[in-house]
């Protein structure tokens, strides 16, 4: 016995299953295989860099977040900015982070370059009553640290239960 004969069906498509005849000339997966390749087509002519991820700078700047029974702390790593290129806000439990980064000089001659530069906002939910007017904020070696404290009614919920055995 061959492998071949073991093969339920050949190449061609006259034998294969009905099932697979049905799929191959259905028009929304054929829309969907040329929508592919089109797409696939035009962003091989950029010659990116295989690293290349288009929403890098939708995430900007890198955050941490870390809940304490007291309190909520952001933290957030913007190097090469002052804290005066930087502006807070908390409402309705989000807490937003914009600034500007600008360019050290006005290279024309860059071929290439990976940093950012340019103007962001990141909005981050906190879900949870925070105090607002505690919030506090410090700045150190491109270090952002933003401490929101909770209210009492959010500290007094969620509290560990004893499993008793």
């Amino acid at each position: 016995m061959s492998m071949r004969d073991l093969i339920p069906w050949g190449r061609s498509s006259s034998q294969a299953p009905s099932i697979y005849r049905d799929i191959e000339q259905s028009p929304f997966l054929s829309l969907h295989r040329e929508v592919n390749r089109l797409f696939d087509d035009v962003f091989r002519g950029f010659d990116l860099p295989s690293s290349f991820v288009p929403s890098a700078a939708a995430n900007w700047p890198n955050v941490e977040i870390s809940a304490g029974e007291k309190e909520l702390c952001v933290t957030a790593e913007v190097p090469g900015l002052d804290e005066k290129d930087l502006e807070l806000f908390v409402e309705d439990g989000v807490l937003t982070i914009r600034g500007e980064k600008k360019a050290e000089s006005e290279d024309k001659e860059r071929r290439f370059s990976e940093r950012f530069y340019g103007r962001f906002e990141r909005r981050i939910g906190i879900g949870a009553d925070v105090e607002q007017d505690k919030v506090s904020a410090s700045f150190k070696n491109g270090v952002l640290t933003v401490t929101l404290p909770k209210t009492e009614r959010e500290q007094s919920r969620g509290r560990r239960i004893a499993i008793n055995g």
